[in-house]
């Protein structure tokens, strides 16, 4: 019982320290804020972490394992890679639009005042590029493409999305992505393969 109510408040107070993270940044954001938004006291908050650091730290861990969570999943479910592409963006815009704490965990890797621990935009770009590389095994790309220059162009669209999306979440609804598919995947995919791509995602 102590063990399960502990568990529920280490999630209380990452969900608390992902809002105040998102609302005020990380430098002017306070352990008190986090404890009051979690509605535990100063203690029980140091119970858990010893300190502003460790918090964001946590926030970042568990916004990572959400994201390689969401991206494991499409990725073995995947039709083909051009397709899985699709699929992840809109399952990661759909993370970004209802979890707080994988927002919370991109915003970190963004502020000048906190040494992230993670690289997730860097992440987010490894699993675009390997998706790149599986489509031309599958001879699904147009000839002449250069695969990083075009997983760089992906991951800052998909990441420009994000930050975006951090004051209007229209950038990251499924439109939006479906209709950034649907003016790159021309120029990217094979058209026997174009032919046969949902831009909306599957699945999302």
């Amino acid at each position: 019982m102590k063990q399960e109510r502990a568990v529920r408040t280490r999630q209380a107070l990452l969900e608390s320290a992902a809002t105040v993270f998102g609302r005020r940044g990380y430098a002017e954001a306070t352990l008190n804020m986090i404890s009051v938004g979690a509605g535990v006291s100063p203690g029980a908050l140091h119970f858990h972490f010893e300190n502003k650091a460790a918090v964001a730290q946590a926030v970042e861990a568990a916004g990572a394992r959400t994201l390689r969570a969401v991206t494991r999943e499409v990725y073995t479910r995947r039709t083909s890679a051009l397709q899985a592409l699709a699929d992840s963006s809109q399952a990661l815009a759909g993370l970004l639009l209802s979890d707080v704490v994988a927002r919370a965990a991109f915003q970190l890797n963004r502020e000048p005042a906190y040494p992230s621990s993670f690289a997730l935009p860097r992440e987010w770009h490894d699993y675009v590029y390997r998706l790149l590389v599986e489509a031309a095994e599958e001879g699904a790309l147009l000839p002449g493409l250069n695969h990083r220059n075009v997983a760089t162009t992906v991951v800052a669209a998909t990441l420009g999305f994000e930050a975006l999306g951090r004051d209007d979440p229209q950038w990251l609804a499924p439109r939006t992505l479906a209709g950034f598919w649907r003016v790159v995947m021309p120029c990217l995919a094979a058209p026997a393969v174009l032919r046969e791509l949902d831009t909306a995602g599957r699945g999302s």
